[in-house]
């Protein structure tokens, strides 16, 4: 290595099973790094061909044949620089067909090295032992200009086999492609890993990451440089796709990177950005103009309209008011400034009447029983049959606005409030809630907050009976929140979290309201993940099963 090298970082926001588009910006990516950047090779993110996670596509007869079609026009755009593209590889022998989770190197047209990923995560959202076989434990290496570079795949830099192993081979500089998704605190914690890789190799790092909404997975890019004495030389900015360029220098036998820097970002900030690129993502690629919500005039509908409208326009979020006889009028009137504020269609769909129709078919059965629960819940689910009729008629999604802390203890109504097709702040505790609409609300012009005061101070009520308020239901959330995150992210049994001094019968109530509404979350839309342990993908429990103290 005589002079300088540019290596660029395509960090795309690629979609899954869409071989075609996926090749198309893949080809763009190194055209742009070639031509506009003068780099002499792209790093594209793992599985970039196919897109992340693929998850049972990888069983579709006819996607052999596609992957190779797509590795071929790849390779023939390889013309004067080297792709490095992740792609699954099929093999079949008298053994039967493996796959493999691989990442090609081409250069000019022509395959320069093959690299299969040795430790496939089988926790969390990942679950890559159901399809892909593990590559045997040897090092990928191959060089550019004098340079020799260790090519390994997202968890392997995990481990400090791969990167050891990458070393051994002679490797200089180890590139690591990525579909790592982001939760609250993931920037720092690869961080930590790339540096504990880089104490015991000795070995700069190069990580390159996709950015994009999959489902309930969201990706931050976050794609950076680290140099041997732990120095960040590159860091692109996070969930924002484009072709990032960084040169790498020889100084004294040691290599030095020079990048671009992002700035500064608040946890907030980032939580905010990550909901609203899963959401601008979700909608749009499902195919739907735009979005549909109930807006109550509470804070968790405010944030979730909030959300829509910077995802997708204030021109394609419909906000509808749902007022029943115990909503207050306050409600009505910060609903419709929310609306107004945000400059997003604003309907008033009054439930009165069909609430009515259902209690009067219902006379004859309940007779005179007390007025319970069941009412309450009619009232929720006459609301989520006219958001539904409206979806139906008119195409948009319906986002359900409902957050962590409730989906968690069940203080929600099934087949009402948690029916529609995507859930922005499902995996949002409402403490959080609170932080993002005040974070919200400082990027509007001063004195013109898009979620009115009133509604993050006031306090929570599901306004389905006179006077309510969360809290006659639940324990304050600044106390539920903790809870609810000791024994959910982290697993902790009842008295662990009675002994981080949590009132028991608080505690057991807790986790018996978790237990219980297992069945109703199995049942609810999908949401993007943040914390480090989401419902959903992630936390798989049985519904039917005995748990005691644990």
């Amino acid at each position: 290595m005589n002079k300088p090298l540019v290596l660029a970082a395509a960090q795309l926001n690629l979609w899954v099973g869409d071989i075609d588009g996926n090749v198309a910006k893949i080809i763009a990516a190194a055209t742009k790094a070639r031509d506009e950047f003068g780099a002499q090779l792209v790093a594209t993110p793992e599985l970039s061909l196919l897109g992340y996670p693929p998850d049972d596509l990888l069983l579709r007869t006819a996607l052999p044949q596609a992957i190779a079609a797509g590795l071929e026009q790849v390779a023939a755009a390889s013309k004067g620089i080297h792709i490095v593209v992740g792609h699954p590889e099929f093999v079949d022998d008298a053994g039967g067909r493996r796959t493999y989770n691989a990442a090609s190197v081409y250069r000019d047209g022509r395959l320069v090295a093959r690299a299969r990923k040795q430790l496939l995560p089988n926790y969390g959202v990942f679950d890559e032992r159901r399809h892909f076989t593990p590559g045997a434990p040897n090092a990928t290496v191959f060089k550019l200009d004098g340079l020799t570079i260790g090519l390994c795949i997202c968890e392997d830099i995990w481990g400090p086999g791969p990167t050891a192993r990458a070393k051994a081979a002679g490797a200089e500089l180890l590139l690591n492609i990525n579909a790592s998704p982001y939760n609250i605190g993931k920037p720092d914690e690869r961080r930590v890993v790339l540096r504990q890789r880089l104490a015991e190799q000795d070995l700069p790092i190069v990580y390159v990451n996709c950015a994009g909404g999959q489902d309930e997975l969201v990706f931050d890019g976050d794609s950076l440089a680290i140099d041997a004495n732990g120095s960040l030389g590159f860091e692109a900015p996070l969930f924002d796709e484009g072709v990032f360029p960084l040169t790498i220098t020889r100084q004294d036998g040691a290599l030095t990177f020079n990048g671009e820097r992002r700035a500064a970002s608040s946890s907030v900030a980032q939580v905010y950005r990550a909901l609203v690129q899963a959401t601008r993502d979700y909608v749009n690629r499902n195919g739907f103009p735009g979005a549909l919500l109930g807006l109550s005039g509470g804070i968790d509908s405010a944030l979730v309209a909030t959300i829509a409208a910077d995802a997708l326009g204030a021109d394609r979020v419909w906000a509808v008011s749902l007022p029943s006889r115990y909503t207050m009028d306050m409600s009505n009137d910060d609903a419709r400034l929310e609306a107004e504020a945000l400059g997003i269609r604003y309907s008033v769909l009054p439930i009165e009447r069909p609430f009515e129709a259902f209690t009067e078919t219902l006379a004859p059965i309940f007779g005179d029983l007390p007025i319970d629960l069941a009412e309450e819940n009619m009232q929720s689910r006459s609301r989520g049959v006219l958001l539904m009729a409206l979806s139906n008629k008119f195409g948009p999604v319906v986002l359900t606005t409902g957050n962590k802390s409730e989906m968690a203890v069940g203080y929600s109504t099934l087949y009402g409030d948690m029916c529609g097709g995507f859930a922005p702040i499902k995996d949002a505790y409402k403490g959080l809630v609170y932080e993002l609409s005040r974070y919200r609300n400082t990027l509007a012009p001063a004195g013109k907050p898009v979620i009115p005061e009133r509604v993050i101070e006031r306090p929570p009520s599901a306004e389905l009976r006179p006077d309510q308020k969360d809290s006659d239901s639940l324990p304050p959330y600044e106390v539920l929140d903790p809870i609810l995150e000791a024994y959910v992210e982290r697993s902790l049994s009842i008295p662990e979290i009675v002994a981080m001094g949590f009132d028991e019968a608080t505690v057991r109530r807790v986790a018996g309201l978790v237990r219980r509404s297992e069945y109703k979350r199995r049942q609810a839309p999908p949401g993007p993940k943040i914390t480090p342990c989401a419902f959903g993908r992630e936390r798989r429990y049985p519904i039917t099963a005995v748990y005691g103290d644990r």
